[in-house]
């Protein structure tokens, strides 16, 4: 089955763990790797070689993670304004910037993020509520995040499916850390870009040695998940954005509450009436 009833958390023999109350797990979990405009835009900093057949095959992912309900993992590429990069090219994915931005159609109606600081603590029972959740990453590896790497080892799925941007970089990392995690990680090979194919295909025989399985996206396509969850559409906990306004923590403003037109009406006991002073005339001014 693809989803529990609820997750929840608990501690089982010391360790944090996440969970359904029958111990189901999550028949998969998408992880989407750096699709963002910097990679995957014509007119971004470093656009991908395979752009023009990796644009259609990301439409085909979101659309069958978004039709199975299957949850979803995203992973944002983020460096400061201040740090330089190792070959002196100039940095992509600067906080704050146009470029860092996800593209439009990987993001969900209902996501949250959760930011890098000084905290260890990461909520467990996300995928409750959210279907996509966002962590900012500052290494080639995810996993370097403590939040996601605390995240994705207590998550209690059978599979990984993993796509984005590079497959030769940050997907590659991100598959070998979770193999070490004893993980069963799937690669969709043509949903992931690259900047040189040789390299591509050197990774993808390192990844397939370590035991991760190479789909396409035409055999995911045929695949449907046996059990599909209903996230609340009641109404939108967060608006669908682009990932810089997440991250700079630029979400839709809350709306104040309505006010009871009978309950919230002070009494007449309450009001207060001024009264003119004995021995003085009440004036204009006087309500």
């Amino acid at each position: 089955m693809a989803y529990g009833r609820r997750c929840s958390y608990r501690r089982v023999g010391g360790r944090s763990m996440i969970g359904g109350g029958d111990g189901r797990k999550y028949e998969c979990v998408v992880v989407d790797v750096n699709t963002q405009r910097d990679f995957c835009d014509s007119s971004g900093a470093y656009p991908a070689a395979n752009i023009q057949e990796l644009i259609p095959a990301l439409r085909h992912m979101i659309a069958w993670a978004k039709r199975n309900q299957a949850p979803v993992i995203s992973s944002i590429e983020s460096h400061r304004p201040s740090e330089f990069s190792d070959n002196g090219d100039p940095l992509c994915c600067v906080d704050g910037s146009d470029g860092q931005r996800k593209i439009g159609f990987t993001m969900f109606h209902r996501c949250t993020r959760v930011e890098v600081d000084n905290t260890l603590s990461c909520p467990m029972d996300l995928f409750a509520e959210y279907q996509q959740v966002l962590f900012r990453k500052r290494a080639s590896d995810l996993l370097s995040n403590p939040k996601a790497d605390s995240f994705f080892t207590h998550l209690p799925a059978n599979e990984f499916i993993l796509f984005g941007v590079s497959i030769d970089g940050a997907v590659k990392a991100l598959a070998l850390a979770l193999l070490a995690r004893e993980k069963r990680v799937t690669i969709v090979v043509d949903a992931c870009g690259y900047w040189n194919k040789a390299t591509a295909d050197l990774a993808v025989r390192q990844v397939v040695a370590k035991g991760a399985r190479i789909i396409t996206v035409r055999q995911l396509l045929r695949r449907k998940l046996d059990r599909r969850r209903r996230y609340p559409t009641c109404r939108k906990t967060r608006p669908e954005l682009d990932a810089a306004s997440h991250l700079n923590g630029n979400s839709r403003r809350r709306a104040s509450p309505r006010s009871h037109p009978v309950r919230d009406r002070p009494s007449e006991s309450r009001r207060k009436t001024r009264m003119p002073q004995p021995g003085k005339e009440a004036s204009a001014d006087d309500p």
